[in-house]
């Protein structure tokens, strides 16, 4: 997939209900059965991917239909194409952070029975004793023994709520 369309349907996932649906109306000519963001997201990504990369010929069309007999065609994109999307954001570095995160190098700390837990904010995850994690939630999980969501642990989401 080209970096241009990479990029639109990127700019889609912050787009509102409403635009979504003009801009299925531009790509589909119809106005959209569905008000559900990620529905109306994926048909679009799809949509703009096809455009992008040449959509089946009819004759393709014309065997896929007589191949698949009564079967509907696919209307979704597969799980493939999401998974090449998120390995194209690895891979390029675009890997979207949280906006909850503090910038990289900053300390986090909390109590937590008669401990301080401090944990420092990395590029790739998070340090906690010397040991590096990928989450905040397995930092918490594992110095309170129970499943904790990180951000609620660390206090981050009110913080985030306040900005």
């Amino acid at each position: 997939m080209n970096d241009q369309v990479h990029k639109e349907i990127e700019a889609l996932r912050r787009q509102k209900t409403k635009a979504l649906k003009a801009r299925y109306r531009e790509l589909f000519g119809e106005e959209a059965r569905s008000s559900n963001h990620a529905h109306l997201f994926r048909r679009i990504a799809w949509r703009l991917q096809a455009l992008a990369e040449g959509d089946l010929s009819e004759r393709a069309r014309e065997r896929a239909a007589d191949l698949a007999m009564d079967v509907n065609l696919r209307l979704r994109p597969s799980r493939q194409f999401w998974q090449e999307l998120a390995n194209a954001d690895t891979r390029s570095g675009h890997r979207r952070r949280d906006p909850r995160l503090p910038a990289i190098g900053t300390t986090l700390e909390r109590k937590y029975q008669d401990r301080t837990i401090c944990v420092k904010v990395l590029k790739d995850g998070f340090e906690h004793d010397g040991k590096q994690y990928e989450s905040l939630s397995s930092i918490a999980s594992s110095v309170t023994g129970t499943r904790w969501n990180g951000f609620s642990f660390f206090g981050l989401k009110k913080e985030a709520e306040r900005g």
